[in-house]
């Protein structure tokens, strides 16, 4: 398989199977807590990976180690974690919408903090049609009293931590098997998601005989789909295509979070979310078009297979 059909198919499996994972934790949040939710999902698609690599396991430094247990907070504990404790109180398409600044996160710390070249100011111009499309998003469905300000904030902070472990890991990466590092801070997440559950007193009561069947299939639909087949490709992505390209897949979930949870959910929709959503693309293709003419360098290799 050439590589730009590998690349093709880990950008649909970002966009669209992430995209849908918002509805999956509604779903699952009817009768799971929510970082039980999210320790399951987290620590079930770490093991799979892990199992998947056999007896690589034994080859990673301690300094591999440590570096997947800091990405691993900052994805799914700092993210995953706070995105679902605040989907508790928030429609699922305003929680992506929320998660949507990741980009304006990634390339402002790239700039704070550049590694070699610092992102243009075109790139960082790139963003602000999307982040409008953002605002109008989030502007309507408050209008509506939908939103206070709490979750909000957890919703951005949850966004800032992602966007943190997506430049920590693409910066320390070491070329290894992206499946293996990914179920490293799948299970490293899963375990510290579930210690945080139990710290929290979510599991006073709790009983899966109260477990809907809707909530197992979301329970392993995020597992499969969002961990373990969507996390890899975000991983093996990291590590070929720039970061700023990789973070335009936080535009098209919001979309596709918004009409899931229209049609399913009977969340609010109009047209003033169709506007917003054209901001989004637009952006989209304005952050792809600075970026091809930003990166002249040869391509990088395919990493090795595990």
């Amino acid at each position: 398989m050439s590589k730009r059909l590998l690349i093709v198919g880990a950008f649909a499996a970002i966009y669209l199977l992430w995209g849908s994972t918002y509805l999956a934790i509604a779903l699952g949040l009817k009768t799971i807590p929510p970082f039980l939710l999210m320790g399951i999902r987290s620590l079930g698609g770490g093991l799979i990976l892990i199992g998947l690599n056999g007896r690589g396991l034994m080859r990673p430094s301690r300094w591999n180690w440590l570096t997947a247990s800091i990405c691993g907070v900052l994805f799914f504990v700092g993210c995953h974690g706070v995105l679902a404790y605040a989907q508790q109180s928030v429609p699922s398409g305003i929680a992506a919408i929320m998660l949507a600044t990741i980009p304006f996160w990634i390339l402002l710390i790239d700039f704070l903090y550049p590694q070699t070249q610092r992102p243009k100011a075109m790139m960082l111009a790139g963003l602000l049609p999307g982040l409008a499309g953002v605002a109008i998003l989030a502007w309507q469905d408050a209008g509506q009293g939908h939103l206070n300000i709490t979750p909000i904030i957890l919703l951005l902070g949850a966004a800032l931590s992602w966007a943190a472990g997506t430049v920590l890991s693409r910066r320390t990466s070491n070329h290894d098997s992206s499946t293996l590092s990914s179920g490293m801070q799948l299970s490293i997440g899963g375990v510290v998601l579930l210690a945080i559950s139990l710290a929290s007193g979510e599991l006073h009561g709790f009983s899966l005989r109260n477990v809907s069947a809707l909530s197992l299939a979301a329970t392993a639909y995020l597992v499969v789909a969002g961990s373990v087949i969507g996390f890899t490709a975000y991983r093996w992505l990291l590590d070929n295509v720039s970061t700023s390209m990789v973070s335009t897949y936080i535009f098209i979930n919001p979309i596709i979070a918004v009409l899931l949870g229209t049609l399913v959910l009977g969340e609010p929709f109009s047209i003033s979310m169709l506007f917003g959503a054209a901001l989004v693309i637009v952006s989209i293709v304005i952050t792809s078009r600075a970026e091809q003419a930003r990166s002249s360098p040869p391509e990088r290799p395919l990493m090795r297979s595990s």
